[in-house]
């Protein structure tokens, strides 16, 4: 059982060409035609065994791996116009499953608004991995949002409910392109989305900004709930509880983002009248790093460590 690339390359040449494409369909370089706004491009990846367990379906592998990238394209406020995909497999995986990836991988493109330009494939040993590079744009006018871009004063706005992502979200999420582009019409400033748990990339974000962002309120998924009702029944507790867990789990892809207080407020009326679940979860202070005050800290304010959880590859 094994994948031969130009098996794959004659299956792929009969979808139907991106609309986007003036050059050849199958050329090495897809030829597109040119972005009315500013480009906007990023880089991620999916590896077998780190971002999704090993066994898992390729639909949900390769969907996966495009709607991490797309979820940064997000926090730009961008629309998504397409992607290249860079998949390498051991030569003994099924042609099957390459092609469950990249049917995956294609359908997430295509939900989100994007399409599939191009890419590239390899037989390599080791885990499976898939790269996507992200293309989208954002209007020419006016200043792009930005991590570095939070400011004293403003709150801290979070388009839904974080924690407990492994027990399913992390794999079938959808990245909030809607939501980044409203946020940023409302008149956000800094914006990123929850990858490595909300505590991190909220102390990522100020540590940018050169400011302290006060957390408030943390809005606990019922996921999160979930699976410290879980490890509590394995005797797995250690402290981990729904909050642990909401502020530390990461992989929801929910959008943070810094605004004036009415901006906020009308922006988060208007998102719960659509029947979204934004709220404001803090505010920017003078100072550096990540406070948690309230219901946050569950018991006395207190400075955050990034000792105390979050995602960091190669700790």
């Amino acid at each position: 059982m094994s994948w031969d690339e130009d098996d794959l390359h004659r299956w792929l040449a009969r979808a139907s060409a991106p609309r986007a494409l003036v050059g050849s369909w199958g050329h090495d370089a897809a030829v597109t035609t040119r972005p009315k706004g500013r480009l906007v491009s990023c880089h991620d990846q999916c590896v077998e065994g780190v971002h999704a367990d090993v066994g898992v379906k390729p639909e949900a592998f390769g969907g996966k791996a495009v709607r991490r990238a797309l979820s940064d394209l997000a926090a730009t406020a961008a629309t998504a116009r397409g992607v290249l995909l860079g998949l390498s497999a051991p030569r003994e995986r099924s042609e099957r499953w390459m092609r469950g990836v990249l049917t995956g991988a294609r359908r997430a493109a295509v939900e989100c608004g994007a399409e599939v330009w191009g890419g590239d494939l390899a037989a390599a040993p080791g885990p499976a991995r898939l790269g996507v590079t992200a293309l989208g744009e954002v209007p020419l006018r006016g200043k792009p949002v930005g991590r570095d871009r939070a400011r004293v004063g403003q709150l801290v706005v979070c388009t839904g409910p974080v924690g407990g992502s492994i027990l399913g979200r992390h794999l079938r999420f959808t990245p909030r392109l809607d939501a980044g582009r409203r946020l940023a019409a409302a008149g956000a400033t800094a914006m990123m989305d929850v990858s490595d748990g909300l505590a991190w990339d909220l102390f990522r974000l100020a540590r940018a900004s050169r400011v302290r962002i006060e957390l408030e309120h943390v809005p606990v998924h019922d996921d999160a709930r979930r699976l410290a009702r879980r490890r509590g029944r394995l005797k797995q507790s250690d402290g981990r509880d729904a909050l642990w867990h909401a502020l530390h789990d990461g992989e929801d892809h929910e959008l943070l983002a810094t605004m004036m207080p009415a901006d906020a407020e009308r922006a988060v009326r208007a998102a719960r009248a659509r029947g979204e679940a934004w709220s404001v979860v803090g505010r920017v202070a003078r100072g550096a790093g990540l406070r948690l005050v309230g219901d946050a800290a569950g018991g006395p304010a207190r400075a955050w460590s990034p000792d105390e959880g979050g995602w960091r590859h190669g700790r």
